[in-house]
C-alpha cells in the first residue's frame, strides 16, 4: 500500500468515525451451485456481480463453486444465487484435516473436492495447534518414552 493509499484509508476511517457508522468488513462467501456448462457459469457470475457490494466473483465449474468477495451479506448472495433457479447451498466442505473423524458417514461425501469433507456440526474439529503440540511433545526431552536414537 503506497502513501496515497494509506492517506485515503485513514481519511475514510476518520470520516466513518465522525459519522458514527461502522466500516463494513470485506467478506468472502462461497456457494455450491449446480452448473452444467459455460453458459450456466456465465449466468451465475453475472447474477452474483449484481449483488450490492460485490467486488469480485470467481466461478469454478469443475468444483461447482462460486465465490463472491466484497462488502456483501451472505444471505443476499444466497438469495441472488437462488434467483437463477439452480440448486444452491452455502459451501458445505472443509479440509479433512480439521475434522477428527473425516470418514464418518455424515462427513464423507464422494462428490467433495479433493482433500475436503462435508462440514458436519456434530463432529469434533481438531485445532491445528493441539495437533502440532502432540508431535512436538513426542520428541521432547521431558518425555521419558520419547524416541532416543543416539
Amino acid at each position: 500500500m503506497g502513501i496515497s493509499g494509506t492517506v485515503e484509508y485513514l481519511s475514510d476511517l476518520l470520516s466513518s468515525i465522525k459519522k458514527g457508522k461502522k466500516k463494513k468488513q470485506t467478506q468472502t462467501v462461497a456457494l455450491k451451485i449446480r452448473m452444467d456448462c459455460e453458459g450456466c457459469a456465465r449466468k451465475v457470475k453475472k447474477v452474483l456481480f449484481g449483488v450490492k457490494g460485490a467486488k469480485s466473483v470467481d466461478v469454478d465449474l469443475k468444483q461447482q463453486k462460486a465465490t463472491v468477495t466484497g462488502y456483501v451479506e451472505p444471505k443476499k448472495v444466497l438469495e441472488a444465487a437462488k434467483s437463477t433457479k439452480k440448486k444452491v447451498e452455502m459451501w458445505p466442505y472443509i479440509p479433512y484435516t480439521l475434522v477428527a473423524n473425516p470418514y464418518v458417514a455424515p462427513a464423507y461425501d464422494k462428490k467433495a473436492p479433493p482433500n475436503m469433507v462435508r462440514s458436519v456440526p456434530n463432529t469434533v474439529k481438531i485445532d491445528q495447534t493441539t495437533m502440532d503440540d502432540r508431535y512436538t511433545d513426542m520428541f521432547s526431552d521431558e518425555n521419558p518414552n520419547s524416541c532416543s536414537v543416539m
